[in-house]
Formats: structure tokens, sequence, C-alpha cells
């Protein structure tokens, strides 16, 4: 079966810098067909595809996670500071229009702790290689919630 609109996609996939060092590796499915459950860079280049392809493609940063928004850079004071969360933990927040937003705590210094809401990799140009692992037509559901459920998917 080839990659279409509405199948599910299996990748093994590298993610690194532009370089080649190492930042991510694994396992993922996605449904294609612009639901936006991956790069759209990568899901152009796998359209019409079968198992066993594999491509490696490299991404500026509009391409993968944007640029940095430094308005999702923050300071709190550590007394508003929920207990037991380390530098490394994640916050949920809200961005300035009032929208749910994760925070990564970057570091605690003194009496104030700093936030960022951008993705880690927000602002880097990334290299993205994949081999396709399975195809499958999405079900019903699937394709009604935006998303692969099961293996590597999203689970309810």
């Amino acid at each position: 079966m080839n990659i279409t609109k509405d199948t599910a996609v299996n990748l093994s996939y590298q993610l690194t810098t532009p370089a080649g060092k190492p930042l991510d590796k694994g396992d993922l499915s996605y449904l294609h067909g612009g639901y936006e459950n991956i790069f759209p860079k990568v899901e152009a280049a796998l359209e019409g595809q079968a198992v066993g392809f594999s491509t490696t493609l490299d991404l500026a940063v509009e391409d993968a996670f944007g640029a940095r928004d430094e308005s999702l850079v923050r300071t709190i004071p550590k007394s508003e500071f929920p207990p037991g969360v380390k530098v490394g933990g994640q916050l949920q927040g809200t961005d300035e229009n009032g929208q749910p937003q994760m925070f990564h705590v970057v570091k605690i210094k003194g009496p104030e702790v700093h936030l960022d809401g951008n993705h880690p990799l927000a602002g880097q140009a990334l290299r993205f290689g994949c081999k396709v692992t399975g195809v499958r037509a999405a079900k019903p559901e699937e394709i009604q919630h935006r998303h692969v459920h099961g293996d590597h998917g999203h689970h309810h």
C-alpha cells in the first residue's frame, strides 16, 4: 500500500542537527493527509511512497519547530512555583492569549524560576531521517480524531 491521504504511517526516525549531532530517534505513527501530525515537508516527501522507503531531509527553522518566540520566555518568583518541579520539568501555563501553553523549567536562580514555552528545538534547523516501516488504511475514528491511535500514536 502506498502513502496517500488518510493512511496511517509508521516510521523509524532519527533527528539530528544539520552537522549530524544526534538529538532524538525512535518510532512514530502519524495520520497522513494534512492533519499536522508531522512536519509538512516530511509529509510531502512521503506522499505516494511505500514500506521500505527511506529519506533524509534538511529542515529549515520554519520547516521544523519554527522560530523562537521570546514572549514565551518567563521568569516567575520561586514562591509561585509548585513544589517538586525541577529544572527539566514542565509546567502547564497560558500564553498571552490565555491559551494553554507548556513551559519548560530551564533554570532556577535564587528567588527566580526561568521558564521557556518554546519547543526545546525551536529556532534550530534540523535533519530528519526516516524509514517507512508500515502503511495501512486509517480507521474512521482516527480520521475523525485527526491522529493515529495505538502503537506509537495517541492513546485514549
